[in-house]
């Protein structure tokens, strides 16, 4: 009505108007409307509760406030002074640490939802996200749940559903079994009949929990034990199904949306092929390589998986991509993906935004032909753990944390600011590091640029080994696919190499201009100022003094002979060979930086001094240089004498082992449950063991002794 009064006005006064540009425009201010004006009565969305925490409770936030729309967070007593916490309107303690107790207590949540208010809840990724009975638990409980219908997720959550569903929607299937009997004896024969290698994967599963690869008979029982016991934990659900494993394909999934009113759209797709862990690792859109012709049978096969399910809101149509470029359907993750942003980046939209309005009744706001494909994006999800290690996930303090300049190209998707602690009790994910260019090659040269930016130091990271990934010529290339990190293992994980001597001549200039401006800083004291003792710059009247320091590389001494020179300078002899050094620091947005000079090549890092080690930040990637400590001053570690210690805080799941046990090389001796993940202990050497320091159910702190063994008779004899 307001529409029709403005054009007769305006046709009134200006009888030659282009009303075509009037039409659009109205168009446009129809689709950015408030939430109270939803197509259905009776559906607004004025409070959303958001069932989750991290990175993705602080971006559902972000697009709320931006609507409008009052946000209600909820934390366990682990996330009290957590990042999301601070962002929302308000904020619910729901629990302990353990999710069990928090994020997956289902009448906590919704206790919350009631008392603040809330007309919705968004469950993000994870935890409820894909829920059924928590889905119709909102129905029941009167509250909007953004997702779609619980038939839709009980249908595609059931991996054995959901393919039968796919295969008579004319989607294309792996072969595999998804019966019901779930005796070992039934999977071992089918998973023969499928012939070896196959996959086996939680029924209820996702994000790579309850899934491993068997390549032979003679490892199925034991693998198959551990992926039931990671899904029972995961999804308290362990039953399981099997499918032919297909050898280095890619992963490719496309973006869905669906309303209630019988609409269904495409938003390209997604290469997530680069892997550990099964888990992704960095992500791109769209897939290079991609034909047209494909792209659109690969948007139309999704849309279909959507419409049979009558599906509503975001979702993703995974697809395994052999290399001939056909395709077959893996699931449907009926939630909004870790990954959305790099489609948000060339579609130009608010996916998040898309799930309020499509809750609250309203249509897509695009038809297919509107959403238009626009330059490429790449995603590097950052995360704390230790890539030589297998990827071994860790915690810890994020004691400096500086990122890349975030605008409209570049975006820090993240829970966490400098101080916070990467929890045990949750994924180890730091941030996602998003970029978006006109081109893949300009696309993957701003995300190598600013993964150097992206400093951190407090716990190892992944970054420098995302820096040799998306530097490898055949990642350049869109030469992915699943088993990529394994089949280039050599040049993406080279282990610890030696440190350039030029790069330990900046370490120590680093270390010596610091003192320098500490011991400055002491001088200028008032008590201080004129007192010859509280000052020393190394400066000499006929000589130039030396002074001798002793660095660390890894486990390596390296002893630097510094000569002060009379004009600042100073020759730096590392072996048989001298630099001549010189430099100084100064500070930009809150970081130092040290601008040096090493015989005659000019450089500028970000230096960070932190408990005895030197970090370098520099284009090349990161550097680590220890200060050695006397002896005396060093923490006394108690170890397992010659057994297995703990690699991180966790939960002892399983016992394998008592005392007086014989083992052999390789044995599983206890299963342990630490960040979301399953990690198997085995024995390093052929043995007896002595004590077993810790029952199933108890919690092990890092380093902690687990297993102690027998000492060998030589080791007797050396220890006498």
């Amino acid at each position: 009505a307001t529409a029709a009064c403005l054009m007769s006005a305006a046709f009134v006064q200006f009888p030659f108007f282009d009303f075509s540009v009037l039409v659009s425009e109205l168009k446009w201010v129809w689709k950015q409307r408030p939430m109270k004006y939803a197509t259905t009565p009776g559906r607004n969305i004025t409070k959303v509760l958001i069932a989750n925490r991290g990175e993705i409770a602080c971006r559902v936030i972000r697009t709320a406030k931006k609507m409008g729309v009052q946000s209600v967070a909820v934390y366990s007593e682990a996330d009290r002074n957590s990042m999301h916490v601070d962002m929302a309107d308000e904020a619910y303690c729901i629990g302990p640490a353990p999710s069990q107790q928090s994020y997956l207590s289902m009448e906590k949540i919704i206790q919350v939802a009631k008392s603040s208010a809330a007309q919705a809840i968004h469950p993000g990724y994870g935890f409820l996200s894909e829920n059924m009975e928590f889905a119709e638990l909102c129905t029941q409980e009167g509250i909007i749940f953004i997702g779609p219908p619980s038939s839709a997720i009980r249908d595609m959550g059931i991996k054995s559903t959901s393919k039968s569903i796919m295969a008579a929607a004319g989607v294309p299937v792996v072969e595999g079994y998804h019966g019901e009997d779930q005796s070992d004896r039934c999977l071992k024969e089918h998973a023969g009949r499928i012939g070896y290698p196959v996959m086996i994967k939680a029924v209820r599963g996702g994000g790579g929990k309850g899934m491993r690869i068997i390549r032979s008979e003679k490892e199925f029982q034991e693998q198959l034990e551990s992926a039931r016991r990671e899904a029972k934990k995961s999804f308290n659900d362990d039953a399981m199904l099997i499918e032919k494993f297909v050898d280095t394909p890619r992963h490719v999934e496309v973006q869905v949306f669906g309303d209630h009113h019988g609409n269904a759209v495409y938003l390209f797709e997604r290469d997530c092929s680069v892997q550990r862990r099964h888990q992704k690792i960095i992500e791109e859109a769209p897939a290079p390589g991609i034909k047209p012709e494909v792209r659109k049978k690969l948007g139309e096969a999704a849309v279909r998986a959507a419409k049979a399910v009558n599906y509503v809101g975001a979702g993703t149509v995974e697809f395994i991509m052999d290399s001939k470029h056909n395709f077959y359907f893996m699931e449907m993750n009926t939630r909004l993906q870790v990954e959305h942003p790099v489609t948000e980046m060339i579609t130009g939209t608010d996916l998040v935004e898309w799930q309020l309005r499509i809750a609250a009744g309203e249509k897509i706001p695009l038809n297919q032909e509107e959403i238009l494909l626009q330059g490429h994006a790449f995603e590097a999800r950052i995360y704390a753990e230790d890539p030589n290690n297998n990827f071994m996930p860790g915690a810890g303090p994020l004691v400096h944390l500086s990122t890349p300049w975030a605008d409209l190209s570049t975006r820090i998707e993240t829970g966490v600011r400098q101080g916070d602690e990467v929890s045990v009790h949750y994924d180890p994910m730091i941030a996602k590091l998003v970029v978006w260019a006109a081109d893949r090659q300009a696309a993957l040269s701003k995300l190598r640029y600013s993964l150097h930016q992206y400093n951190i130091v407090g716990l190892r990271t992944n970054i420098d080994f995302l820096l040799r990934l998306s530097g490898h010529p055949e990642f350049e290339a869109g030469n992915v696919h699943t088993d990529f990190i394994s089949q280039y293992h050599k040049a993406l994980l080279p282990g610890c190499s030696a440190i350039a001597k030029e790069s330990m001549c900046q370490a120590a200039l680093g270390l010596i201009l610091k003192e320098k401006a500490v011991t400055d800083a002491f001088r200028l004291h008032e008590q201080d100022k004129f007192s010859p003792f509280s000052f020393s710059s190394g400066r000499r009247l006929n000589i130039c003094y030396t002074r001798n320091m002793t660095l660390r590389d890894g486990k390596n001494d390296v002893a630097i002979a510094v000569t002060y020179n009379h004009d600042g300078s100073y020759d730096m002899q590392i072996g048989d060979k001298t630099f001549r050094v010189l430099g100084d620091l100064s500070s930009e947005g809150g970081c130092t930086y040290l601008k040096s000079s090493v015989n005659g090549v000019s450089s500028k890092v970000k230096l960070v001094i932190l408990n005895n080690t030197i970090y370098l930040f520099s284009m090349d990637g990161s550097v680590e240089v220890n200060i050695p400590v006397p002896r005396y001053l060093s923490p006394v570690r108690s170890g397992a004498q010659g057994g297995m210690i703990a690699p991180m805080t966790g939960t002892i799941e399983k016992v394998f082992v008592k005392a007086g046990d014989k083992v052999k090389a390789g044995d599983s001796l206890m299963v342990m449950i630490a960040m979301k993940m399953e990690h198997t202990i085995k024995a390093p050497k052929d043995g007896t063991v002595k004590k077993v320091f810790f029952k199933e159910g108890s919690q092990a702190n890092r380093h902690a002794a687990l297993v102690e063994f027998e000492k060998e008779e030589s080791e007797k004899l050396g220890s006498e």
